[in-house]
């Protein structure tokens, strides 16, 4: 190793669930109320769960976070497991532990992303089925303000048919519909995906909640003896038997459970010869749309029949079989692409000679969120077409009046609103590497960068534009494989931490050892999963439970023979851009690692901010360091920005009446990280920028030199 030194660190983020744990221990007839993925969790606690896991990722990391902090006084005297799963891959694996043994479990992650690695886990737990009842909860994050590309679970749920809960927004129905998923998992032998969206994670309710339940089995009481059952490997022929067992024994008694426990939900309306079919995730909006259509009233009571389900895999036949046999017109609200829930219902209508048009996609868009605007919209059609008066109906006048006033604020607005692409937090340590990365092609010519998911990703935006191509966790360096050669030179490759322990060290740099890449890797270890909220990782120094246990990346990469590993302060940008040059040029040297390892700022700031106000408090110099571009030396020419991206700095109106255009400014939100001056000094652009000092509480001998100071500039202004 050369150009730095590993930094074994214990770091933590000062964050408390005290408040979230009390709720947890609520008991029989206690109110509680919170927000739905918390509701989510006391449903778990009140299904006599033995073990739980996960990966973090919005929606779901509050789960996470608040089981980690509840592990001593929650989880250990119920006599369950907990773990952060290193992967979703991981996490799914927990789940085996109910194919055999009447014990049940819960694990979670984020949407399709975090299933798309769980797949081969999941697809073999279906296969063999379950005793015990098992749950997998999913953030569901599909829509314009998704962090992920546009694909829904609902394809998975149909490929290894695991039943796909998708409930209302109510938490007593959330709470209910979690408790009653262990029940139908059992009673048809299959682990169950429920869907938890970001709103029906975010809602605030209530509801009475019962007291915790401790599983029969469990740690503090294991299964008595280990259980031996061939028929349970995914084998052949035990394979074949699985397969049959799915669609003739599993799916029909999912169906008839849910059935007779009526997951689903009928709202009878004012019994038309038309109704709405929706998800129960697309439930309340529906229900605002129809009130602002005047087909609904304030305390949610809809004229218009609407059947709910929150079971959305599989379908109940024979409830849609009663739906539709006393109407002409039914709309299916069916969220994304491809409309399986539709054409499902529509063979059902087929089949069964139902004189009954089936509508869906052709009133409302074949893909994206259904926000409130776009249903309304879609219903408002469907309405305008099965009420006899069609156009002068209610909901037609309402639409119409809608529309035009719409139309109107539109017009107001004379340009597109500018675009707000994500960015880095202000003083993140990963910034300058990607102005490094930025100068160095000014230098060199472009060269493809392979970019990873996490924080980093950033980089391929304005105002660097670095990144060329992103496949997955942990998976830039392994997808820039083909890319050095065809293009001639090395491959360079990004990730973070997190990646590199999620899927990078496996499938990224043992792939390039094994392949001997000419590769540069640069791993951004700011100490954290940082993307979903700080979660520790193996290298931050302790687990989520507190225990202090450290695995450096750098002995991970010399444990499989790399040799080449640098380290550099990123805050240093000649240092980042010499380091990396070096790495590009020490071909034939196989794998090439340069690393950067300043703490994520968001974390340190966490820290820092409450030791600066106890300072403060005690009486203590506290020093705030903070840029700023002198007004007068400042050009106006930007060229600051275009390299750095940082949020705090800014633009203003000069002063100086013969600059036109506006000047460079650093704003309060400033941290001090130094990069905005360094990229001021490795661009070779203008000399404006300063550091300044605020000495709060300053001792005697600061004072002095402070008094020297001021009478010494009192007299050269004299």
């Amino acid at each position: 190793m050369d150009g730095g030194t590993a930094v074994a660190r214990v770091l933590s983020v000062e964050r408390s669930y005290k408040k979230e744990i009390e709720k947890l221990l609520m008991g029989s007839g206690d109110l509680f109320h919170g927000e739905g993925i918390l509701a989510i969790t006391k449903a778990l606690l009140q299904s006599g769960i033995s073990y739980v896991g996960g990966y973090p990722g919005a929606p779901m990391s509050h789960l996470i976070d608040v089981l980690a902090d509840a592990s001593e006084e929650i989880l250990k005297p119920m006599g369950i497991h907990y773990e952060q799963s290193a992967s979703e891959a991981g996490a799914a694996s927990l789940l085996s532990a109910s194919i055999t043994y009447p014990i049940r479990g819960a694990v979670t992650w984020k949407s399709v992303v975090g299933t798309n690695v769980a797949s081969d886990a999941l697809s073999n737990l279906a296969s063999s089925g379950v005793v015990g009842g098992s749950l997998i909860i999913l953030g569901d994050d599909y829509g314009e303000g998704s962090s992920i590309m546009q694909e829904r679970t609902y394809t998975f749920a149909m490929k290894s048919s695991i039943p796909l809960i998708d409930p209302r927004y109510n938490l007593d129905r959330m709470v209910h519909l979690t408790e009653r998923a262990f029940d139908l998992s059992e009673a048809c032998s299959m682990p169950i995906f429920l869907n938890m969206r970001i709103r029906a994670c975010h809602l605030t309710g209530s509801f009475k909640a019962k007291d915790n339940k401790i599983g029969t089995f469990n740690a503090n009481n294991p299964v008595p003896e280990q259980v031996y059952d061939v028929e349970k490997i995914v084998l052949p022929p035990a394979t074949y038997s699985h397969e049959k067992a799915k669609f003739e024994t599993r799916l029909p008694a999912a169906q008839r459970f849910a059935l007779d426990e009526k997951f689903n939900e009928l709202f009878a309306g004012k019994g038309q010869d038309f109704g709405i079919i929706t998800q129960g995730g697309t439930y309340t909006v529906v229900l605002r749309a129809l009130r602002r259509l005047g087909m609904a009233d304030v305390y949610g009571n809809s004229d218009v029949p609407i059947l709910c389900l929150n079971l959305v895999y599989p379908l109940i036949p024979q409830e849609i079989m009663d739906f539709l046999s006393s109407k002409k017109n039914v709309l299916v609200i069916e969220e994304g692409n491809p409309n399986y829930i539709e054409s499902q219902i529509a063979e059902i209508a087929q089949r069964n000679n139902y004189n009954c048009a089936i509508h869906g996609k052709g009133m409302l868009p074949m893909a994206g969120e259904y926000t409130s605007n776009v249903v309304r919209e879609g219903v408002a059609k469907f309405l305008i077409k099965v009420l006899p008066e069609g156009e002068t109906s209610t909901p037609g006048k309402i639409e119409k009046e809608i529309l035009k006033k719409a139309k109107k604020s539109l017009s107001q607005i004379k340009e597109p609103m500018p675009p707000r692409p994500p960015s880095f937090c202000t003083g993140c340590p990963e910034r300058p590497i990607m102005a490094a990365l930025k100068l160095l092609m000014k230098e060199r010519g472009k060269f493809h960068v392979s970019m990873d998911i996490g924080c980093n990703l950033f980089g391929s935006l304005p105002p660097f534009n670095v990144g060329n191509t992103v496949l997955g966790y942990g998976l830039s360096l392994a997808s820039s494989g083909a890319v050095g050669p065809s293009l001639g030179q090395p491959n360079v490759a990004i990730m973070g931490d997190g990646g590199f322990w999620h899927n990078g060290l496996t499938t990224g740099v043992i792939n390039a050892r094994w392949n001997e890449y000419d590769s540069v890797l640069i791993i951004l270890d700011n100490g954290y999963a940082a993307a979903t909220g700080q979660h520790l990782l193996p290298s931050t120094g302790a687990t989520p439970r507190g225990v202090k246990t450290l695995v450096t990346i750098e002995n991970a990469l010399k444990g499989i023979g790399v040799k080449w590993i640098k380290y550099v302060d990123s805050y240093s940008l000649e240092e980042s851009k010499k380091v990396i040059a070096d790495a590009m040029d020490a071909r034939g040297q196989g794998l090439r690692v340069v690393i950067s390892n300043n703490e994520c700022m968001l974390a340190r700031q966490r820290k820092e901010k409450p030791a600066k106000a106890k300072a403060l408090k005690a009486g203590k110099t506290v020093i705030q360091e903070k840029f700023g571009v002198d007004e007068e030396v400042c050009t106006g020419d930007h060229s600051c920005m275009r390299l750095n991206g940082c949020p705090s700095l800014t633009l203003k109106e000069s002063k100086d009446p013969f600059k036109e255009t506006p000047v460079a400014h650093v704003n309060e939100g400033c941290f001090a990280c130094g990069h905005c001056g360094e990229v001021a000094h490795a661009a070779q652009l203008c000399p404006s920028f300063y550091k300044a000092e605020a000495i709060r509480n300053p001792g005697k001998i600061r004072k002095v030199f402070s008094s020297i100071n001021q009478n010494l500039l009192s007299l050269m202004g004299a």
